[in-house]
C-alpha cells in the first residue's frame, strides 16, 4: 500500500489546526516545523488505522446500497412457474 500523502495545501491546513489545538487546548505554542513533524509521525504511525476505518465504512455503505438494489430487482420479478 502507498504511504498516505497530503497536498501542500492540505498539509498546511492540518499544520495550522495542530498549532491552533496546541494553543487553545494546551496553552502551548508549537512551531510550524514541530507541527509538521507531529503530523508526519501520526500519518506514518496511526494514519493506516483511520484510512482502514474509512475503507470499512465505504465498504459497508456500498454493501448496503447493493442490498437495496438487489431487493429492488427482486421486486421487479414477474411470477413464473420456475423457481428462483
Amino acid at each position: 500500500m502507498a504511504q498516505i500523502q497530503f497536498s501542500t495545501e492540505e498539509k498546511a491546513a492540518i499544520v495550522r489546526r495542530i498549532q491552533l489545538y496546541f494553543d487553545q487546548e494546551l496553552r502551548q505554542e508549537i512551531g510550524r516545523f514541530d507541527a509538521e513533524f507531529l503530523l508526519d509521525f501520526f500519518t506514518g504511525e496511526i494514519g493506516g488505522y483511520f484510512y482502514n476505518r474509512g475503507l470499512y465504512d465505504a465498504q459497508a455503505a456500498v454493501s448496503s446500497r447493493l442490498d437495496d438494489l438487489n431487493e429492488a430487482i427482486v421486486q421487479l420479478e414477474m411470477p413464473t412457474e420456475f423457481p428462483r
